[in-house]
């Protein structure tokens, strides 16, 4: 495979991995396609070396998209960081 043709895939794949891994995080993820691209190869990176590590073969894939659905809920700030006006009433 060429270098065009790896680097093809890898986006694909990053989009992929990260795109299902917002749509496991529930409410909207204010998260762009750049964040979306980068969870989903980070994640995918991350759980097909957990994957390969524990030696489940094809069901690393479970791995990497609970570390993308962990990410985006991380990045989207919803992990118990409050903004200066979350808890005010008007």
């Amino acid at each position: 495979m060429s270098v065009i043709g790896y680097l093809i895939s890898l986006i694909i794949v990053g989009f992929v991995v990260g795109g299902l891994g917002r749509l496991l995080v529930p409410g909207p993820n204010p998260i762009g396609l750049w964040a979306t691209l980068g969870i989903g190869l980070i994640g995918a990176f991350a759980g097909g070396l957990l994957g390969a590590i524990l030696g489940v073969g094809a069901f690393a894939i479970a791995f990497e998209l609970a570390i993308s659905a962990g990410l985006v809920y991380v990045t989207s700030g919803r992990s118990g960081r409050r903004s200066l006006t979350s808890g005010r009433r008007r």
